[in-house]
Protein backbone atom coordinates (compact mmCIF):
# COMPACT_ATOMS: atom_id res chain seq x y z
CA UNK A 1 0.00 0.00 0.00
CA UNK A 2 1.69 3.29 -0.87
CA UNK A 3 1.74 6.25 1.37
CA UNK A 4 -1.13 8.30 -0.41
CA UNK A 5 -3.32 5.34 0.41
CA UNK A 6 -2.10 4.70 3.63
CA UNK A 7 -3.43 8.33 4.55
CA UNK A 8 -7.01 8.13 2.29
CA UNK A 9 -7.31 4.80 4.76
CA UNK A 10 -6.45 6.23 7.79
CA UNK A 11 -8.62 9.60 7.12
CA UNK A 12 -11.95 7.33 5.91
CA UNK A 13 -11.07 5.42 9.52
CA UNK A 14 -10.63 8.19 11.47
CA UNK A 15 -13.61 10.09 10.53
CA UNK A 16 -16.67 9.82 12.98
CA UNK A 17 -19.95 9.98 11.28
CA UNK A 18 -22.76 11.18 13.55
CA UNK A 19 -25.38 8.26 13.99
CA UNK A 20 -27.92 10.03 12.20
CA UNK A 21 -26.13 10.67 9.27
CA UNK A 22 -24.69 7.32 9.08
CA UNK A 23 -28.64 5.91 8.75
CA UNK A 24 -29.36 8.10 6.38
CA UNK A 25 -26.41 6.75 4.38
CA UNK A 26 -27.24 3.59 4.73
CA UNK A 27 -30.74 4.77 2.95
CA UNK A 28 -28.82 6.27 0.12
CA UNK A 29 -26.83 3.08 -0.61
CA UNK A 30 -30.02 0.93 -0.55
CA UNK A 31 -31.35 3.67 -3.01
CA UNK A 32 -27.95 3.86 -5.11
CA UNK A 33 -27.64 7.13 -4.62
CA UNK A 34 -23.90 7.38 -4.31
CA UNK A 35 -23.58 9.65 -0.80
CA UNK A 36 -20.33 11.58 0.04
CA UNK A 37 -17.96 9.86 1.95
CA UNK A 38 -17.62 10.82 5.59
CA UNK A 39 -14.21 12.11 5.36
CA UNK A 40 -15.60 14.57 2.65
CA UNK A 41 -18.70 15.50 4.46
CA UNK A 42 -16.75 16.55 7.77
CA UNK A 43 -15.19 18.75 5.60
CA UNK A 44 -18.11 19.96 4.39
CA UNK A 45 -19.30 20.79 7.42
CA UNK A 46 -16.17 22.47 9.02
CA UNK A 47 -16.58 24.86 5.73
CA UNK A 48 -19.81 25.77 6.74
CA UNK A 49 -19.66 26.27 10.38
CA UNK A 50 -15.88 28.56 9.60
CA UNK A 51 -18.57 30.56 7.36
CA UNK A 52 -21.40 30.57 9.55
CA UNK A 53 -23.60 29.92 7.03
CA UNK A 54 -27.32 31.16 6.97
CA UNK A 55 -28.18 30.26 3.67
CA UNK A 56 -27.05 27.41 1.90
CA UNK A 57 -27.96 25.39 -1.81
CA UNK A 58 -26.85 21.89 -2.91
CA UNK A 59 -27.48 20.47 -6.68
CA UNK A 60 -28.30 16.88 -6.53
CA UNK A 61 -29.48 15.67 -2.86
CA UNK A 62 -27.81 12.43 -2.97
CA UNK A 63 -30.68 10.82 -0.33
CA UNK A 64 -29.68 13.87 2.38
CA UNK A 65 -26.61 12.87 3.33
CA UNK A 66 -24.50 16.16 1.93
CA UNK A 67 -27.51 17.91 3.49
CA UNK A 68 -27.40 16.62 6.60
CA UNK A 69 -23.40 17.28 6.66
CA UNK A 70 -23.70 20.68 5.63
CA UNK A 71 -26.82 21.29 8.61
CA UNK A 72 -24.42 19.66 10.98
CA UNK A 73 -21.71 22.67 10.61
CA UNK A 74 -24.71 25.00 10.44
CA UNK A 75 -27.42 23.80 12.42
CA UNK A 76 -29.20 27.58 12.03
CA UNK A 77 -28.91 27.73 8.12
CA UNK A 78 -32.06 26.96 5.25
CA UNK A 79 -30.92 24.76 3.15
CA UNK A 80 -32.18 23.96 -0.30
CA UNK A 81 -31.73 20.88 -2.35
CA UNK A 82 -32.51 20.44 -5.72
CA UNK A 83 -32.75 16.93 -7.52
CA UNK A 84 -34.29 15.30 -10.40
CA UNK A 85 -35.26 11.99 -8.52
CA UNK A 86 -38.46 12.30 -6.63
CA UNK A 87 -37.25 9.44 -4.49
CA UNK A 88 -33.78 10.84 -3.58
CA UNK A 89 -35.83 13.52 -2.49
CA UNK A 90 -38.39 11.93 -0.59
CA UNK A 91 -35.68 10.34 1.21
CA UNK A 92 -34.42 13.27 2.22
CA UNK A 93 -37.31 14.34 3.63
CA UNK A 94 -36.95 11.53 5.86
CA UNK A 95 -33.63 12.02 7.13
CA UNK A 96 -33.99 15.99 8.19
CA UNK A 97 -37.15 14.74 9.62
CA UNK A 98 -35.69 11.80 11.48
CA UNK A 99 -32.32 14.17 12.56
CA UNK A 100 -34.90 16.94 13.80
CA UNK A 101 -34.43 19.61 11.78
CA UNK A 102 -37.12 21.96 11.77
CA UNK A 103 -38.94 21.98 8.17
CA UNK A 104 -38.47 25.75 8.38
CA UNK A 105 -34.72 25.02 7.33
CA UNK A 106 -35.10 23.16 4.52
CA UNK A 107 -36.48 23.62 0.73
CA UNK A 108 -36.81 20.78 -1.82
CA UNK A 109 -36.87 21.71 -5.38
CA UNK A 110 -38.05 18.66 -8.13
CA UNK A 111 -36.15 19.57 -11.94
CA UNK A 112 -33.36 19.25 -13.35
CA UNK A 113 -30.64 21.78 -12.20
CA UNK A 114 -30.02 23.05 -15.57
CA UNK A 115 -33.75 24.42 -15.70
CA UNK A 116 -33.65 25.79 -12.01
CA UNK A 117 -30.41 27.21 -11.65
CA UNK A 118 -30.82 30.38 -13.36
CA UNK A 119 -34.22 30.96 -11.90
CA UNK A 120 -32.31 31.47 -8.24
CA UNK A 121 -31.24 34.16 -6.60
CA UNK A 122 -28.47 35.46 -7.70
CA UNK A 123 -25.22 36.14 -5.14
CA UNK A 124 -28.19 34.73 -2.10
CA UNK A 125 -25.98 31.76 -0.76
CA UNK A 126 -22.74 31.77 1.18
CA UNK A 127 -22.11 27.87 0.50
CA UNK A 128 -23.27 26.37 -3.03
CA UNK A 129 -22.52 22.54 -3.08
CA UNK A 130 -22.50 20.41 -6.44
CA UNK A 131 -22.88 17.55 -6.53
CA UNK A 132 -25.12 16.31 -9.94
CA UNK A 133 -24.38 14.64 -13.13
CA UNK A 134 -20.37 15.34 -13.94
CA UNK A 135 -20.77 15.67 -17.42
CA UNK A 136 -22.84 19.39 -16.62
CA UNK A 137 -19.78 20.24 -13.51
CA UNK A 138 -18.51 23.21 -15.34
CA UNK A 139 -22.27 24.65 -16.06
CA UNK A 140 -23.42 24.02 -12.29
CA UNK A 141 -20.09 25.80 -11.23
CA UNK A 142 -20.97 28.69 -13.40
CA UNK A 143 -23.82 28.49 -11.98
CA UNK A 144 -22.64 28.07 -8.28
CA UNK A 145 -20.87 31.35 -8.49
CA UNK A 146 -23.66 33.54 -9.76
CA UNK A 147 -25.75 32.32 -6.23
CA UNK A 148 -23.24 32.93 -3.67
CA UNK A 149 -22.61 36.03 -2.46
CA UNK A 150 -19.33 37.69 -2.68
CA UNK A 151 -16.85 35.63 -0.44
CA UNK A 152 -19.15 32.85 -0.36
CA UNK A 153 -17.96 29.43 -1.26
CA UNK A 154 -18.77 26.84 -3.79
CA UNK A 155 -18.02 23.00 -3.37
CA UNK A 156 -17.40 20.28 -5.57
CA UNK A 157 -17.06 16.68 -4.50
CA UNK A 158 -15.85 13.38 -6.29
CA UNK A 159 -13.42 15.97 -8.44
CA UNK A 160 -10.81 14.01 -8.84
CA UNK A 161 -13.23 11.02 -10.51
CA UNK A 162 -11.48 8.12 -8.88
CA UNK A 163 -7.75 9.34 -9.93
CA UNK A 164 -9.02 9.34 -13.74
CA UNK A 165 -8.25 12.98 -13.80
CA UNK A 166 -4.72 12.51 -12.39
CA UNK A 167 -4.26 9.90 -15.53
CA UNK A 168 -3.18 11.78 -18.32
CA UNK A 169 -4.49 9.07 -20.89
CA UNK A 170 -7.89 9.37 -19.70
CA UNK A 171 -9.71 11.68 -22.38
CA UNK A 172 -13.06 10.21 -21.30
CA UNK A 173 -15.99 13.20 -20.99
CA UNK A 174 -16.17 13.17 -17.64
CA UNK A 175 -12.59 13.37 -16.51
CA UNK A 176 -12.09 15.98 -19.19
CA UNK A 177 -14.71 18.15 -17.19
CA UNK A 178 -13.50 17.69 -13.65
CA UNK A 179 -9.80 18.26 -15.36
CA UNK A 180 -10.90 21.06 -16.91
CA UNK A 181 -12.76 23.06 -14.16
CA UNK A 182 -9.72 22.56 -11.74
CA UNK A 183 -7.67 23.86 -14.38
CA UNK A 184 -9.67 26.85 -15.40
CA UNK A 185 -11.07 27.47 -11.82
CA UNK A 186 -7.20 27.36 -10.78
CA UNK A 187 -6.16 30.19 -13.06
CA UNK A 188 -9.40 32.22 -12.18
CA UNK A 189 -8.63 36.01 -10.48
CA UNK A 190 -12.22 35.52 -9.74
CA UNK A 191 -12.15 32.82 -7.39
CA UNK A 192 -9.83 31.61 -4.73
CA UNK A 193 -9.25 27.53 -4.82
CA UNK A 194 -7.94 24.89 -3.23
CA UNK A 195 -8.67 21.06 -3.65
CA UNK A 196 -8.11 18.30 -1.26
CA UNK A 197 -7.28 14.87 -1.35
CA UNK A 198 -9.85 13.18 0.98
CA UNK A 199 -12.33 10.94 0.70
CA UNK A 200 -12.88 11.05 -3.35
CA UNK A 201 -11.13 15.00 -3.46
CA UNK A 202 -13.20 18.38 -3.17
CA UNK A 203 -12.61 21.30 -5.21
CA UNK A 204 -13.26 24.31 -3.22
CA UNK A 205 -13.77 27.82 -4.65
CA UNK A 206 -14.23 31.07 -2.46
CA UNK A 207 -15.27 34.06 -4.63
CA UNK A 208 -13.23 37.18 -4.30
CA UNK A 209 -15.27 40.00 -2.96
CA UNK A 210 -14.21 42.50 -5.23
CA UNK A 211 -13.93 40.34 -8.68
CA UNK A 212 -17.81 40.19 -9.45
CA UNK A 213 -19.72 36.62 -9.46
CA UNK A 214 -19.98 33.88 -11.84
CA UNK A 215 -19.58 35.79 -15.12
CA UNK A 216 -15.87 37.01 -13.72
CA UNK A 217 -14.96 33.32 -13.23
CA UNK A 218 -14.22 32.61 -16.67
CA UNK A 219 -15.17 29.21 -17.04
CA UNK A 220 -15.49 27.09 -20.76
CA UNK A 221 -18.42 25.46 -21.05
CA UNK A 222 -17.58 24.36 -24.47
CA UNK A 223 -20.66 25.11 -25.94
Amino acid sequence: MSEQDANQRFVQEATVEPEHIARARAHALELGAAPISPAIGAQSAVIAAATAARSMIEIGTGAGVSGLWLLHGAPHAVLTTIDSEPEHLGAARQAFAAARIPSARTRFITGRAAEVLPRMNEGAYDIVFVDADPTGVIEYVEHGLRLVRPGGTVLVPRVLAGGAVADPVRRDAVTSAYRSLIQETQASPAVIGALSLSGEGLLQLTTVADAGNGSAAGLSTGR
